[in-house]
């Protein structure tokens, strides 16, 4: 069980009067008088804060873990009103307050984790006689005869360990025909390395569950690992495309407490989380890059920029699917983003769209929705079907998942393939009018996985009075990251500077 670093100010000193959770690192404070540098995973408030510790918890408190008790006012104007509309607080009463302290404290722990039952380990039950078909990292479609009674058909090798008190949650992305039934089963395993198995729970869940997010919980003080499989009756096409691990914090948010998640009807996710920071322009977008751990990236960059941010993730494929997909997949990102543009009354020149590696093709592709204010980028990747053929001879460090991405969006892997889905960008960018977009651009000179992507940007942008600059260092595309990311948080301090914090 991680520990939960709590700060309570008030007069009175609730752990000696309330029913703690043992993960809580306790933080009483009748008067501020002295506090670590550090972040608070929560913060109770049972009074009125001065400007002082209002500019402390702004710096060192997460939105949506601010607790309000019900006797302290929010009187318009005052610090602690001020406070709950920025951190997005929640008023409590006593009993609410109680089951927080007692039950829920675990659910606040200060780290994210999610992974994918990597494809590689899936395997097809003993006994299948239908045919099977692989297809990379994007899922193995089966079709044929599963049987007349629920029998397992495909299952993960190896066991995923599951701690103590810890609870985990499961998303599982298939397709099947209407003739086919599936439930998924994940049995808890206690035992010692090197013994056979103590005891066994298992749990099985239905089709109809599985239309939501489903989890297991180890409510014992013994490490346990998880064996999952996937049981099918009936016959037909069945196409299992990932089963996603997350541990779980009980609909307290997805990965960070009031994440949020978008589903399409092809069981594709997409992930956000917005903080209000100080509700003055601009809103900043970050697009998560290429990452194998499930999760945002960027969290304490943007949130210490101190305007309202977005963070927007995927984890689809093996690290991201670089934000293209259906009709339904791309409208739901757009959608995030304009909701929250509504949210705070901000235009599009009041708002940057940014991201590193993967995540600046969603910066851009999304940016020609949204005309922003700024674009801005570190090591571009713009033609994302060159990055594909380039994989196997020009990039030292390339990945499949490129090439993953390249079959699942055009259904191909030749060329006119590549050249589908280089065009589904440029054609779009093209048709955009970006005479009032800035274009930031730190680069890699020698990128060895889109090489000509600045200088492509350049050639492309036509519109008069864009402005555009970049920022080139020498070595391949991953060879010097601390010095693109330096570079742009830089930038993104000095257009905060100069086009809104001065006004």
């Amino acid at each position: 069980m991680e520990t939960v670093r709590i700060l309570q100010l008030g007069t009175e000193d609730f752990s000696k009067t309330m029913e703690i959770s043992a993960c809580a690192e306790w933080h009483y404070e009748p008067d501020f008088s002295s506090l670590p540098e550090k972040d608070f995973d929560v913060v109770v408030l049972d009074r009125e804060i001065t400007e002082d510790e209002f500019d402390y918890l702004m710096r060192f408190l997460r939105a949506y873990c601010l607790f309000v008790t019900e006797t302290t006012e929010l009187r318009k104007g005052n610090a602690v009103r001020k406070l709950f509309v920025r951190k997005v607080g929640r008023k409590v009463s006593e009993e609410e307050l109680k089951r927080l302290l007692r039950d829920d404290l675990p659910d606040y722990f200060p780290g994210s984790y999610g992974e994918k039952f990597q494809p590689y380990d899936l395997s097809i039950a003993w006994g299948f006689q239908g045919s099977v078909s692989w297809r990379g990292y994007e899922g193995v479609d089966l079709n044929g005869e599963y049987g007349s009674e629920f029998e397992q058909i495909v299952f993960w090798r190896y066991n995923y360990p599951l701690a103590e008190n810890q609870a985990t949650e499961f998303w599982l992305e298939y397709t099947k025909d209407d003739s086919v039934e599936i439930s998924l089963e994940i049995s808890l395993i206690h035992f010692a390395y090197g013994t056979v198995p103590k005891s066994q729970n298992v749990r099985i869940f239905t089709e109809k569950e599985l239309d939501h997010i489903v989890y297991v919980e180890n409510k014992d003080n013994t490490r346990k690992f998880i064996f999952a499989s996937l049981r099918a009756k009936g016959q037909g096409h069945l196409t299992v495309t990932a089963l996603h691990s997350r541990h779980s914090r009980r609909g307290k948010g997805y990965f960070l407490p009031g994440g949020k998640r978008k589903v399409t009807s092809d069981r594709e996710e997409v992930f956000y989380y917005f903080d209000p920071g100080n509700l003055r322009p601009p809103l900043n977008v970050y697009f998560s890059g290429y990452k194998t751990q499930e999760g945002f990236e960027g969290y304490y960059m943007m949130r210490r920029m101190g305007h309202p941010f977005l963070l927007i993730a995927e984890a689809r494929l093996e690290g991201g699917a670089f934000y293209v997909g259906s009709k339904e997949y791309e409208n739901g990102i757009e959608q995030i983003i304009r909701k929250h543009m509504e949210k705070l009354g901000f235009q599009n020149s009041q708002v940057i769209l940014s991201g590193l590696s993967m995540g600046t093709f969603g910066a851009l592709y999304y940016g020609c929705r949204i005309r922003p204010n700024t674009i801005l980028l570190g090591k571009p990747l713009t033609s994302i079907g060159n990055v594909a053929a380039n994989t196997r001879i020009k990039c030292s460090e390339g990945s499949n998942a490129w090439v993953d991405v390249l079959q699942k969006a055009c259904g191909s892997q030749n060329q006119d393939a590549v050249s589908q889905l280089n065009h589904k960008f440029w054609d779009s960018f093209d048709s955009t009018d970006w005479s009032n977009t800035r274009f930031a651009v730190a680069y890699m000179i020698e990128d060895d996985m889109d090489g000509d992507a600045y200088e492509t940007l350049l050639f492309h942008i036509k519109d008069a009075g864009v402005r555009i600059y970049g920022k080139g260092l020498h070595g391949r595309h991953n060879d010097n990251t601390p010095g693109i990311v330096g570079w742009f948080v830089n930038q993104y301090r000095e257009i905060i500077r100069n086009d809104f914090d001065r006004t």
